[in-house]
């Protein structure tokens, strides 16, 4: 009995150990930067939940021969797992070499994104010597050798038969189970991703700390053709349905400015699920919003803003990359396409701006963490910075008053004047179950949690209307997506108020209030808030400054489980890809929305296939 289970812990830590030894040599071979000691063991130490995940899968058919010899007789363990232990070494060797060679040249980790060189591997290895190949390869026998000799060597020659059977097979299904949770990466709401080793703003780092064997099978399944996805058009017509939706920003137009200052400091405030459903100023709920619609008279209201999506990781990523959501796809949960994507932070980052994020859940749900510190962030606040008591007070994490807190808190201690800063909250109390300590709608459990989550960001407002940041301060109010609200009427996603959300605009650097009732989507705030500071936005192609003299045609999309929405002054056309027709067609059937809608999906994807 003791003989199996000690020989599979044994070989899950040897694995551990073969991961962890990686990357200190994939740091020496990399660094453009001196490193330090500690910087090498913050990647073996953040990329060790990667490295159990990844050990987990490979023990995994071990452990099954073991439960079979429990009832066999004697087993020659070492001859019957030698062909195996050898696969699995010749795989984590090429996997090492390769990942350690190409991030030389593509400055990320190995990924399903490497197949597409194989159909030219001429093309693909034009770059490189034949002495650069042979030396890799090389490096790859040499590790081959090295940990197949180190995997063979502590699995035993041969197991004697059982004697107490049934203890033994359930300690080793415990175990199993161990394994289990090891490869989920625990027992929490987020499963294993890339994004949860990701600890630095020093993005070398955290690509240090990735698993490669993890990154690559991870990849894999999400390695679609994007660009022959939803291809409703021959190109030339795609093109000319597409042209002129998204205008190119003009030296000749000129932009409405609406503050009073081109470099106010900018907190962005992503309201989880809060739609109009919601805000009685748009005609939702009475009694819902009164922190929102008290400051709509003072502040910048967007009366006809609507999400491009349906779920947070999309609904963020919209807005902050003024990227569309898209119907089957999750662009947050692909690191290899989201990094690729301009934001408002690295935008701001850029124009001497710090950028900070905060959330109360696990910013490791959807790959965020990966997705945020790709895109220009250089702090990220999440659950784990909170005490267990406050990231349990929730079933998501940290409740909107205790992460509120902390965020005035964080406001109030940046005094220098001449400090630039960009910060966005995430709140999560306003999401299912809905359960929330506090009780204005006791018979409304989501009712009374959007109410909470308003009354959270009133009492935000008034304590920092107080300090003195307040003068140069830009709040932004802006949901990540809508959501169904059955009790109100809206049981189905063909119901446009899902996706209709507000947009508001408050604090010291607005130059006074202001109606803005132009159609608009989500994904129209980058280019809108960089045109106000007078920055460039010209690489967020699918967003639209709606301030600017050239946006002529107001027009919103937005996609759900496989289905595409296209609303303009004319009416809202629905489509189902899933079943090939349009659903809604409201006042009057529209050919133009349709195809307008189309061209702007199959351009999407076009777009997300060539990153």
């Amino acid at each position: 009995m003791k003989k199996r289970l000690l020989y599979l812990i044994t070989l899950y830590l040897t694995l551990i150990g073969i991961f962890a030894l990686q990357k200190p040599l994939f740091m020496l071979y990399n660094a453009t930067e001196s490193l330090s000691l500690g910087d090498y063991g913050e990647v073996i130490y953040h990329g060790l939940s990667l490295d159990m995940a990844t050990a987990g899968y490979l023990t995994a058919l071990p452990l099954l021969v073991l439960l079979a010899s429990v009832w066999m007789g004697k087993m020659p363990l070492r001859r019957w797992m030698r062909p195996y232990l050898i696969v699995i070494a010749i795989v984590i060797a090429i996997v090492f070499v390769v990942d350690m060679a190409l991030y030389t040249f593509w400055g990320f980790k190995l990924d399903a994104t490497v197949f597409n060189y194989l159909d030219s591997p001429s093309e693909a290895f034009a770059s490189v010597s034949m002495g650069f190949m042979l030396i890799r390869l090389l490096g790859m026998i040499a590790a081959t050798v090295l940990i197949a000799w180190l995997l063979i060597r502590t699995t035993p020659k041969k197991l004697e038969i059982c004697k107490k059977k049934v203890v033994t097979t359930l300690l080793l299904l415990v175990m199993g189970g161990g394994l289990f949770i090891a490869i989920r990466g625990g027992v929490g709401e987020s499963t294993s991703n890339i994004g949860q080793v990701y600890f630095s703003e020093r993005q070398f780092l955290n690509h240090s700390a990735v698993n490669p064997c993890f990154s690559l099978l991870s990849s894999m399944g999400k390695n679609e053709r994007f660009e022959e996805m939803f291809e409703f058009f021959p190109e030339e017509e795609r093109a000319a349905h597409f042209n002129g939706l998204y205008p190119s920003p003009s030296d000749t137009c000129a932009t409405t400015h609406l503050l009073n200052t081109n470099r106010p400091n900018v907190l962005l405030i992503l309201l989880e699920g809060f739609g109009a459903t919601f805000v009685e100023s748009l005609g939702g709920t009475t009694g819902t919003s009164p922190c929102i619609d008290s400051l709509v008279r003072e502040g910048i209201f967007f009366t006809q803003c609507y999400a491009n999506s349906y779920r947070t990781d999309r609904g963020t990523l919209c807005t902050l990359s003024g990227y569309p959501g898209l119907p089957q796809t999750s662009v947050m949960k692909i690191p290899a396409k989201s990094r690729t994507l301009p934001s408002i932070a690295s935008s701001l980052q850029r124009a001497g701006y710090e950028t900070d994020f905060l959330y109360g859940g696990d910013i490791n749900f959807t790959n965020m963490k990966s997705y945020l510190l790709s895109t220009g962030y250089q702090r990220v606040t999440a659950d784990t910075d909170f005490s267990l008591k406050e990231r349990t007070s929730n079933a998501w994490g940290v409740n909107d008053d205790i992460t509120f807190n902390h965020l005035y808190n964080t406001l109030a201690e940046r005094s220098d004047p001449t400090r630039q800063w960009f910060t966005t909250f995430l709140t999560l109390s306003s999401h299912e179950p809905f359960e929330v300590p506090f009780n204005r709608f006791p018979n409304d459990k989501i009712l009374n949690s959007f109410a909470y989550t308003d009354d959270c960001l009133g009492r935000f407002i008034n304590r920092l209307k107080k300090l003195p940041a307040w003068e140069n301060l830009l709040i932004i109010c802006l949901p990540d997506h809508g959501i169904l609200y059955r009790e109100g009427g809206i049981s189905n996603h063909n119901d446009p108020r899902v996706y209709h959300i507000p947009m508001l605009w408050t604090g010291g650097a607005v130059k006074a209030p202001a109606i803005v009732e132009t159609i608009t989507n989500q994904t129209d705030l980058p280019a809108t808030l960089l045109a106000q500071l007078n920055l460039p936005h010209t690489e967020f192609a699918f967003s639209r400054n709606v301030l600017s003299d050239n946006y002529s045609y107001p027009f919103a999309f937005y996609t759900y489980n496989n289905a595409l929405a296209f609303r303009d002054s004319t009416g809202l056309t629905i489509y189902s890809n899933e079943a090939g027709r349009v659903v809604t067609d409201t006042p009057s059937p529209s050919a133009i929305r349709l195809q307008r809608g189309q061209a702007i999906l199959q351009t999407v994807m076009d777009d997300l296939g060539r990153r």
